[in-house]
This record gives structure tokens, C-alpha cells and sequence, in this order.
């Protein structure tokens, strides 16, 4: 009995906090709406979010490019702006940091054991492995971490990081233009299944590629 009531507790904090989160959210966005400063606002956050703060960027993103449709592909090329220059960040500390950042980058954003998974995948896999990360709804983190930490080709990490952002932000803006007030519904009805047949092509291109 003590157990379910701790665990519905539990339950309901976890609530109260993404309530919280969302109204943080909202307001963000409508605060970015009507600034100037909104597509610098935009990169920052990208930035932001394939760095050091997890925040859901998707859930800024639509409303501000149905909000300003006029903007939609200039929002979406800042989001893949502020993630590269994140992700040359990220890079940049598993490369030379790794021994300062790199535990507390895997214990804030995975764990050991993950750390030693992908970092594996990174030396054999690299290319197409950073391009399914890119796509997936997966922490970049710890991709980025391990493409520095591991001596990645620079150029080929920052492009699957390119392509597989520019999948997901434009797809986005690409959702908007042709949903219009409808896109966040059927982004979120339609998501998951977007994400897997991205994911299902890339492996596919990848098996491909091996072939050759």
C-alpha cells in the first residue's frame, strides 16, 4: 500500500513537472513569435539542445512555424545552424576534453555502458551510425561525444550531422507548409512512423553501401 502510494506520487509530480514544462514552453514561444531576435533566438536554442540542455525543441519549433509562416524555411536552416555548431562543440570536447567533460557528459546523458556501445559503433559503423543518432529520437549527445573521443573524421561526422538534422527540421518545415494549422497533429499523430522509415532508410542505404 505504502508502495503504490509513493509510486502515485510519483506519478503525479512527474505530471505536475512536464505541466510546468509546457507552460514554460508556450510562453517561450510566444515571447519568440513577434521578436526580432527570433531566428537568433532559434539557433541558441538548437544549439542549446544538442549541447548541454535536453529541452524538446520540436515542441517550439511548430508552433513558431505555423505562427510565422513566412520565416518557416529560414527557422528551419537556423535549427540545423545551431545544431552543427553544436555538434563541432561536442566534438570538439570529446576530442580534446574527453578526459575533463567526458564522465560527467556520459552520467548526465547515458551511462558506461552506452558510452562503450556507441562508441564502438562510432570506429566501425561512423558515418551512417551518426546519420541514424541524427534522426532518432536518441541523445546526440553522447554521439558527439564519442565521434571526438575516438578521432572521427571531422568532415564526415559534421556532414551525416547535416543531412540527418536537415531530415529533421525541414521535414518539419515541409509538415507545416502542407499541413498548415493541422501539422502539429499530424506530426504527432504521424512521428513515429516517420522516424522509423527514415531510420529503416538509412540502414538500407548503409546495407547498400557495404556492397560497394
Amino acid at each position: 500500500m505504502t508502495n503504490l502510494i509513493i509510486s502515485d506520487g510519483k506519478v503525479a509530480e512527474h505530471q505536475q513537472e512536464k505541466m510546468g514544462i509546457s507552460k514554460k514552453l508556450k510562453h517561450t514561444t510566444s515571447k519568440m513569435v513577434d521578436s526580432k531576435h527570433m531566428l537568433k533566438g532559434i539557433t541558441l536554442a538548437s544549439f542549446l539542445e544538442s549541447t548541454i540542455v535536453p529541452i524538446p525543441l520540436e515542441a517550439v519549433l511548430i508552433p513558431l512555424m505555423q505562427a510565422r509562416r513566412e520565416k518557416l524555411w529560414s527557422i528551419a536552416l537556423m535549427a540545423t545552424l545551431g545544431c552543427v555548431v553544436g555538434a563541432l562543440f561536442g566534438y570538439a570536447l570529446g576530442y580534446y576534453l574527453f578526459d575533463i567533460v567526458g564522465d560527467w557528459i556520459i552520467q548526465t546523458f547515458a551511462s558506461p555502458e552506452q558510452f562503450e556501445s556507441v562508441k564502438s559503433k562510432m570506429e566501425s559503423q561512423g558515418f551512417w551510425f551518426v546519420m541514424t543518432l541524427g534522426v532518432a529520437p536518441i541523445p546526440f549527445q553522447i554521439a558527439m561525444l564519442a565521434a571526438g573521443a575516438t578521432q572521427y573524421s571531422l568532415l564526415l561526422f559534421l556532414l551525416a550531422t547535416v543531412i540527418a538534422r536537415s531530415l529533421r527540421y525541414f521535414g518539419l518545415a515541409l509538415a507545416v507548409y502542407y499541413g498548415g494549422d493541422r501539422a502539429e497533429s499530424l506530426i504527432r499523430r504521424y512521428k513515429a512512423k516517420a522516424i522509423v522509415a527514415l531510420t529503416l532508410l538509412i540502414v538500407l542505404l548503409w546495407f547498400i553501401s557495404d556492397q560497394f
